[in-house]
């Protein structure tokens, strides 16, 4: 067993998940620093001399008391990884190491206090941190309309569905779910790429909301490609990437 490195706590797995094949949800107990919805941390097991460590966004938002927080983790098992395919073995009781300090700036507190609509844009297992947003959002009760696309390959990739038909209640219907499946025609979804779905305006239409320059945020997340290229045509729709510095209408987190 290896020196463990600073900044890595030892967690429990308390429950998991298995969504289909690749795609599970571990549950892990472990004293880590206090976090804000949608940040991240690191989940890390020995590997040979050394630890093998990765980034992962909770799901769940905090829970304000006095206990070790349990983090939920929404994982794809990428068979080349070094570290998905072990996360994947995992059962209930396991140890696995987390990073003791979570970090991000993608979160609700980044967002200008003017906006009125927030635009949540994922793919894959990038859902996650926007989950823990809408659990937050049931409480503070900020922004007059949200919406939240995700887009998969398969449908078996939707993942949460019953949660966010759950949060959809709780935000007294002011919460626009779009799934997207991009590889078989799936009912009641839409089938593409989000940035051309919302070049083409197919993502306002199906969520029955326009956007604009003045009351409008949006927050990517999930792969590079989709950040690069969705990043790219909100500007070509007059959108401009928002700094602290210069506050402006989108911001992302690249998921790997």
């Amino acid at each position: 067993m290896p020196e463990v490195p600073h900044g890595l706590v030892l967690g429990k797995v308390t429950k998991k998940v298995d969504w289909n094949e690749q795609l599970f949800t571990l549950y892990v107990q472990a004293p880590v620093a206090d976090y804000i919805a949608g940040q991240f941390t690191k989940l890390a097991l020995p590997e040979g001399d050394d630890f093998v460590r990765r980034a992962y966004s909770m799901v769940n938002a905090p829970v304000k008391e006095p206990v070790e927080p349990t983090l939920e983790f929404l994982i794809i098992k990428d068979q080349l990884g070094q570290l998905s395919p072990k996360l994947h073995t995992l059962e209930v009781g396991d140890d696995v190491y987390v990073g003791k300090a979570p970090s991000g700036f993608m979160t609700l507190q980044e967002i200008p206090k003017h906006v009125e609509e927030l635009w949540m844009l994922s793919t894959g297992t990038a859902v996650g941190p926007f989950l823990a947003m809408l659990e937050e959002l049931v409480e503070s009760r900020r922004f007059r309309q949200v919406v939240l696309v995700h887009a998969v390959r398969q449908k078996t990739d939707l993942t949460y569905t019953d949660r966010i038909e759950k949060l959809d209640r709780l935000l007294e219907g002011k919460l626009h779910y779009v799934p997207v499946v991009s590889r078989e025609p799936t009912s009641g979804s839409l089938r593409g790429r989000i940035p051309d779905l919302l070049l083409r305006g197919e993502l306002q239409r199906a969520a029955q909301l326009d956007f604009s320059q003045e009351r409008s945020f949006f927050y990517l997340c999930g792969n590079p490609a989709m950040v690069r290229d969705t990043s790219e045509a909100l500007k070509q729709l007059g959108f401009t990437k928002h700094l602290r510095k210069k506050p402006g209408h989108f911001s992302s987190e690249n998921y790997w």
